[in-house]
C-alpha cells in the first residue's frame, strides 16, 4: 500500500512497482482505491495493461475500503504474489485522509506502507514524513523525480524523522526508471564522483551478453563502420539520457551541470545513417557531394550535419584503429582519449 500527497507521482510509481515485480515472474494485482479522482482509476488500468499486470474492477464501488477488501480476497483466492493498493491523495495532509488511509490499511494488512515522496520537495518532505510516520504508519519510502535538480537532502530528512529506509527511487518518466536506493552511491552521485555500480547495472540491463562482444570484438578488431556506431547509440539510449549516463562516469558528476547535451542530436545522427545505403554505411568514404545532399534530404537534415558526423565518425575511427594496437597501457592511455572526445 502507498500513501502520498497528490502530485507526487503516486499512480505511475505503482505502475513502475508493477513492472519491476512482472520482470522477476512475479503475478501482480493492481488495486484503484483512489475514488476522490476518477482520472487515478483510468490511469492505474492503462498502466496494468502497459505492464502486464493484472487491474481489480473498481468501477461502481465508492468506498476504497471495500475496494482494498474485495481486491485482497481475489488476490487470495487467485494467488497473486503482490497486490498494490494505490490509495487516495490530498493536496496536503487533513484528518478525513489520515481516518481513511488508516481504514483502508486495517482492511488490507498490508506488509509494506510506502511513503512516495517528490524529491523536489526539499526540507518540507520533513512534516510530510512525519505526520504519515506518526498517524500512519510506513515501512518505507520512494524518491520521486530524483532525475530532476534534486540532490538527495529530502532523502536524508525522510530518513532521519520516519527511521524508515528509502527503498526505491523514480529517476525518469518511463516505467522502467525506478531503481533500488543505494546510499553509498547516491552519496557519490551528490559529491559529483559517479556511480560506476549503478552504471555497470544499467549496462548489463540494456545491453545483452552476446551485443557486448560483438562490441568487445570490434574494438579489438578495429573494425569500427558506421553500423556499429548506430548500435552503439541506440545501446547506449536504452540505459536512458546521456546527461544520466555520463554523470555516473567519475570525474564528469560535478560537471554535468554546465554541460548542455542535446538528445536530439542523436536523434539526427541515427536518421543520417538510416538514410545511407548499406555499402555508404561501411564504405562512408564514398559519401561525395551528390550523396550528401541525398542523405541530407533523406534524413531532414542539412549537409553540414552530414559533414559533421562523418567528420566525427573518421575521428573516432581513428581513435579506435589505435585502440586496438599496442599493449594494455597503451590502451588506457587511448581509452583516455577516446573518453575526452
Amino acid at each position: 500500500m502507498r500513501v502520498v500527497l497528490q502530485g507526487s507521482g503516486k499512480t505511475t510509481t505503482a505502475g513502475k512497482i508493477a513492472l519491476r515485480l512482472k520482470s522477476k515472474g512475479m503475478r501482480v494485482l493492481l488495486v484503484p482505491a483512489d475514488v476522490a479522482r476518477p482520472a487515478a482509476i483510468t490511469q492505474l488500468k492503462r498502466l496494468a495493461e502497459q505492464t502486464g499486470a493484472d487491474a481489480f474492477d473498481s468501477e461502481g464501488v465508492p468506498d476504497p475500503v471495500e475496494i482494498v477488501q474485495r481486491a485482497a480476497e481475489r488476490a487470495r483466492l487467485e494467488h497473486f504474489d503482490y497486490c498494490i493498493v494505490d490509495s487516495a491523495g490530498r493536496l496536503h495532509v487533513d484528518d478525513d485522509l489520515m481516518d481513511e488511509l488508516k481504514r483502508m490499511k486495517e482492511a488490507a494488512r498490508p506488509d509494506e506502507v510506502l511513503l512516495v515522496a517528490d524529491a523536489m520537495t526539499g526540507q518540507e518532505a520533513v512534516s510530510l514524513g512525519s505526520a504519515f510516520s506518526e498517524r500512519i504508519g510506513i515501512t518505507g519510502v520512494v524518491l520521486t523525480k530524483l532525475d530532476g535538480d534534486a540532490r538527495g537532502g529530502g532523502a536524508l530528512s525522510l530518513r532521519s524523522v520516519t527511521g524508515v529506509p528509502v527503498k526505491m527511487v523514480g529517476v525518469g518518466e518511463k516505467l522502467d526508471a525506478l531503481e533500488e536506493f543505494h546510499p553509498e552511491r547516491m552519496a557519490s552521485r551528490v559529491l559529483g564522483m559517479g556511480d560506476v555500480m549503478s552504471l555497470i547495472e544499467k549496462a548489463e540491463a540494456a545491453i545483452s551478453p552476446d551485443d557486448a562482444q560483438n562490441m568487445v570484438e570490434s574494438l579489438g578488431k578495429g573494425t569500427f563502420t558506421l553500423v556499429t556506431m548506430k548500435e552503439q547509440i541506440l545501446q547506449m539510449r536504452k540505459m536512458g539520457s546521456m546527461g544520466d549516463v555520463l554523470s555516473m562516469i567519475p570525474g564528469l558528476g560535478n560537471k554535468m551541470p554546465d554541460v548542455d547535451i542535446d538528445e536530439r542530436e542523436l536523434t539526427r545522427t541515427v536518421a543520417i545513417i538510416d538514410s545511407m545505403t548499406p555499402a555508404e554505411r561501411v564504405k562512408p568514404e564514398i559519401i561525395k557531394g551528390s550523396r550528401r545532399k541525398r542523405i541530407a534530404a533523406g534524413s531532414g537534415t542539412q549537409v553540414q550535419d552530414v559533414n559533421r558526423l562523418l567528420k566525427q565518425f573518421a575521428q573516432t575511427q581513428k581513435l579506435m584503429k589505435q585502440f586496438s594496437r599496442g599493449g594494455k597501457k597503451k590502451q588506457m592511455q587511448r581509452m583516455r582519449q577516446m573518453l575526452k572526445f
